[in-house]
């Protein structure tokens, strides 16, 4: 289908955009660690209290369902104290917690070339959005899917900075939040309500995915789909490993069937794996920004096996120029100048970047990984025999060859109305 946009943005590290999160596909530098804390697994818990105490060190909390536990160390012992409790045979394992970082009838769809592409692209200066012309790319089908399903209520989970809850767009289709940033928000005070996106990506990300039809705004590619806000990151888009843990814990246990991460670190992580493996099997289908680096250097989660990485194309379906790449990298979808929401009220993205309250356009490949996200919510709800397994293998094998596949890609761009099709026995 040939028609209009640029889509783009990247979590962990990814330069475009003015971001660096290891969220919307970027990662924090190499061997960036949280001060005073990291995370020690033992192989018997009976034995935690006796090995700490050897160290001066006290027991401290579990990391979700992963088994790790969170320790306080004096800040700059965090290394020293890694190699000596990795020597001791009761642990299984020592690690830094890592910096993670932060990709219809609505007014605005015509400016969503992602989602109906025409061959126009946007751009944003100083909140003003410029047309210009162009041969027409291919879109994600979005259109032709919604004729099969528009979601059905199908579980998100967004893990991220948050979602504006002062944004009509979006709003409505949070059903359950959760804060486990550093930033404090008193719940119901309505003096907190900008505290829930300060930063803006995660209510940018959020519309991506779910932005009501309405007669306002955006289109989300999965409209009807509902949203597990989990923030994770500040309001400086930073984060760290064992928040990143509790949030994927968390939207397993709300019932999320797809998890979208556009954030990222460049240092894998095992207490990170085990999350989302457990997620995995607990049947749930995740999603992540490959990175933003422009290069072929993993980023983490999107490089864990049962992790779908995503890369970032423009409107003319060529990979973006800061996209991560590379044969680790299982689909692409439109990252460059993608069209969304943002939140009322300032926000520091806005503001790095010279966006608009309330809509603008975002780059990078945080900007492309909820838009798989959402195509997986769309082949979940289309099939109700679905599985993890078997929504995963329509996303990959019935995304388009845009060129690429093998060396910047496996799969290629996503066809979101293939992806719903019934399977042919």
């Amino acid at each position: 289908m040939r028609k209009l946009l640029t889509a783009g943005f990247a979590a962990a590290m990814m330069a475009c955009g003015g971001i660096t999160v290891a969220a919307p596909g970027t990662a924090a530098p190499q061997g960036s660690h949280v001060a005073g804390q990291i995370l020690v697994k033992f192989r018997d818990d009976r034995a935690a209290a006796g090995v700490l105490r050897q160290h001066g060190l006290s027991d401290g909390p579990g990391v979700g369902s992963t088994g790790a536990r969170l320790i306080n160390v004096p800040a700059g012992k965090e290394l020293q104290l890694i190699s000596a409790l990795s020597r001791n045979p009761a642990v299984e394992y020592a690690e830094p917690d890592e910096v993670v970082t932060a990709t219809t009838d609505d007014p605005f769809f015509d400016r969503q070339y992602a989602l109906h592409n025409d061959g126009l692209s946007f751009k944003s200066t100083g909140g003003t959005v410029t047309v210009t012309g162009g041969d027409a790319g291919d879109d994600v089908d979005a259109v032709e899917a919604w004729a099969v399903t528009k979601g059905g209520s199908t579980r998100v989970a967004i893990i991220d900075s948050g979602v504006a809850i002062d944004h009509e767009d979006i709003s409505q289709r949070v059903v359950a939040r959760a804060n486990f940033s550093d930033t404090v928000i008193r719940e119901g005070n309505p003096a907190d309500n900008e505290k829930y996106d300060k930063y803006g990506h995660g209510t940018h990300v959020a519309g991506i995915v779910a932005a009501e039809h309405n007669t306002v705004g955006v289109a989300g590619v999965c409209p009807e789909c509902t949203i597990l806000d989990a923030k994770v990151l500040n309001d400086t888009g930073s984060g760290s490993t064992s928040r990143i843990v509790d949030g994927i814990d968390w939207a397993v246990d709300n019932g999320a069937k797809v998890i979208n991460m556009s954030l990222g670190q460049r240092v894998s992580n095992r207490t990170l794996e085990a999350a989302v493996n457990n997620a995995w099997n607990a049947g749930v289908v995740i999603v992540a920004a490959a990175g933003n680096g422009g290069t072929q250097a993993k980023v983490y989660p999107g490089a864990y096996a049962n992790v779908i990485a995503v890369a970032a194309t423009d409107n003319k379906d060529n990979k973006a120029s800061f996209s991560t790449y590379g044969k680790w990298v299982d689909v692409a979808a439109p990252g460059v100048n993608v069209y969304s929401t943002f939140p009322f009220h300032t926000t520091v993205l806005g503001t790095q970047n010279n966006r608009a309250p309330r809509y603008d356009v975002e780059s990078g490949t945080s900007m492309a990984s909820p838009i798989v996200a959402a195509v997986a919510a769309l082949a979940w709800s289309a099939d109700a025999d679905a599985t993890n397994e078997t929504v995963r293998k329509k996303v990959e094998e019935t995304a388009e060859d845009i060129g690429g596949n093998g060396t910047n890609w496996v799969h290629g761009r996503v066809n979101a109305h293939d992806a719903v099709k019934p399977s042919v026995p």
